[in-house]
């Protein structure tokens, strides 16, 4: 068995566990750290600008973050290109400089993140619910990592009657409205899933209609992605409280997720009852908040850039600097919005670093 292949039965294996101690996540980190050391030539060009090394880089976080927008500036790989690889592409302009990619080798640890984290976060131990989604399949867009996802959800997590509601033709509003009455003569609970501005578009359809629904107790709804310009923006809570009186599913059960391209693993809240909610991953992921220029992690109760260490990012780099604000919360963190001012600069600084160092 070769080394990647090693790798992948042993995060397959640990992804598959209950939990870790911190000693079992550094353990992995560091292996994980040394094969992307050897095999991907621009981070080792980095880490070594930084001054980390396969002998002083003792604990996960001291392993060196990428910031995200170097994922737009060169590829990132430790396997060489292959015809089965998948590549999941930031949204963007079509010029392929201006996406980020992220090159998938095999989908067999991504698929498994997700599944895990989604069984128990939305799921709640739920093994199938009547689905619908609100975002195009993975036909329409085969280099999405959320087509991917969602299709994922709807495999491993839907009943044989899911289905998709937003199609090439636009959003099927007769389908989804019959779906959403079927739910409530059945009194069997429906899940709705999809990109936030996607329900926007839905709750704005029905408003038009001067319709609403009480889905069945243990109904859920998943947002995701914000608005990116695709439809009018709402306040979190205008949006939320919406969701729950539009569809008559708690805020309690209007989960949002926060993931990103770059990474493998995503991050729930439990919840939007209370604004903003508190996000948190499984125990193959951890956080730290930073000075975006330096890395190093900021005082405690000060807000900081985000940066994520995923052990299921196993071809590309483990560790990433975002461009998110964070905030350490009970129980995980909130996320405050994008950086701006001096912390945008120092994010923008830092991918400016990463091309010097990888171009060198």
């Amino acid at each position: 068995m070769d080394k990647a292949a090693s790798l992948v039965a042993d995060l397959l294996a640990f992804i598959a566990l209950d939990g870790c101690t911190d000693d079992q996540f550094d353990q992995l980190a560091l292996r994980l750290f040394a094969y992307q050391y050897e095999s991907n030539a621009p981070f080792r060009s980095f880490c070594q600008r930084r001054g980390a090394t396969l002998r002083n880089v003792k604990t996960w976080s001291d392993i060196p973050a990428v910031p995200i927008d170097a994922f737009k500036a060169m590829e990132l790989r430790s396997a060489p290109p292959s015809p089965d690889e998948r590549v999941f592409m930031t949204s963007g302009t079509t010029g392929r400089a201006a996406r980020g990619r992220h090159f998938h080798p095999q989908l067999a640890v991504y698929d498994l993140s997700m599944a895990r984290n989604f069984g128990q976060r939305f799921m709640q131990g739920q093994a199938r619910l009547p689905m619908g989604i609100l975002f195009p399949d993975e036909q329409a867009m085969p280099n999405s990592s959320l087509a991917h996802y969602l299709a994922l959800a709807k495999s491993e997590f839907g009943t044989p009657d899911s289905r998709y509601y937003l199609t090439p033709q636009g959003l099927d509003m007769p389908g989804l409205c019959a779906a959403l009455e079927a739910s409530e003569r059945s009194g069997l609970p429906y899940a709705l899933l999809g990109a936030s501005f996607s329900l926007v578009h839905v709750m704005d359809a029905l408003r038009a209609q001067g319709r609403s629904f009480r889905l069945p107790a243990g109904s859920r709804i998943l947002d995701t992605g914000g608005y990116k310009g695709q439809s009018r923006e709402l306040p979190l809570e205008d949006f939320y409280a919406d969701l729950s009186a539009l569809f008559g599913v708690p805020r309690t059960q209007c989960i949002n997720m926060y993931g990103m391209t770059e990474l493998s693993t995503q991050f729930y809240d439990n919840g939007n009852a209370t604004l903003p909610s508190v996000k948190s991953g499984p125990h193959w992921i951890r956080s730290r908040l930073v000075e975006p220029v330096t890395g190093r992690s900021v005082a405690p109760g000060e807000r900081g850039i985000l940066v994520h260490c995923d052990l299921a990012n196993y071809n590309a780099v483990t560790t990433i600097l975002t461009e998110d604000v964070g905030l350490w919360a009970e129980g995980g963190f909130l996320l405050l919005g994008r950086a701006e001012g001096a912390a945008a600069k120092g994010c923008s600084l830092a991918v400016d670093e990463f091309v010097k160092a990888a171009t060198a």
